[in-house]
């Protein structure tokens, strides 16, 4: 399971540092940069991280008070403090941090972060029943995941098709296989599909099937050949 990382640190080296740091843990991908806390707290609003790691002192908003506003949103990321000052590590775990670094960072305690991370992820997952996408004007909305026909691949994110609209979400479409309910399959290396949502199955050619999806568009999806034995089980075909 990889877990979404967003590094905040008014000192480019020192971000880039802790990426190469983090680069010997295949688990997390930084997928996101900030120069201060305000930056920051925009990139939270817009994106859904696991983790941050922040340093303490910035110009403007703290680290501290940045973290306190991360705290207040639903479904807030863990946050792990990176800093020089021993002496915020009382003030850190007071909103609720979930680890304390001291900088120079030393990689073998950042793998123990890692691994506890992890940890707690593994704890955390969960069937979803809302998928978050991003809605306009950069915030996010939840979907329920019964509105979902299908979820196509899109990079690194995902493209969430619903009966007659399509969002971005920025989980991959590896993370939402984990995460959805057991009534989606994945039916090719680019699509998920909600099985609920089959309107009716084709031959696509030898051994090949073909969904047809009850949306607007009627769209129909070619079943990986490899795949296509096993939907035809749990479709009953």
């Amino acid at each position: 399971m990889s877990l979404r990382a967003l590094l905040v640190d008014d000192e480019a080296p020192a971000r880039s540092e802790l990426r190469y740091l983090l680069g010997a843990h295949p688990e997390v991908q930084v997928v996101g940069e900030a120069a201060s806390a305000a930056e920051a707290l925009r990139l939270a609003a817009a994106v859904e991280y696991d983790v941050v790691f922040l340093d303490v002192e910035m110009p403007g908003l703290t680290g501290l008070d940045a973290a306190r506003l991360v705290r207040e949103r639903a479904g807030a990321p863990e946050l792990v403090f990176v800093t020089a000052h021993e002496r915020y590590a009382v003030d850190a775990f007071a909103v609720e941090a979930f680890d304390y670094l001291l900088k120079p960072v030393d990689p073998a305690r950042l793998a123990r972060v890692v691994e506890r991370l992890r940890d707690r992820s593994r704890e955390d997952a969960r069937p979803m029943q809302k998928v978050p996408v991003v809605a306009g004007g950069g915030g996010t909305e939840l979907i329920d995941y019964d509105a979902i026909h299908y979820v196509q691949a899109e990079g690194d994110y995902s493209r969430v098709h619903t009966f007659d609209r399509a969002y971005l979400c920025t989980h991959s479409l590896g993370e939402l296989e984990e995460l959805l309910p057991s009534g989606f399959a994945r039916i090719h290396r680019s699509h998920l599909v909600n099985l609920s949502k089959v309107a009716a199955v084709k031959r696509a050619g030898p051994d090949r099937i073909r969904l047809a999806l009850d949306d607007a568009e009627r769209t129909e999806l070619d079943v990986a050949r490899r795949q296509s034995r096993m939907l035809r089980e749990r479709l009953k075909l």
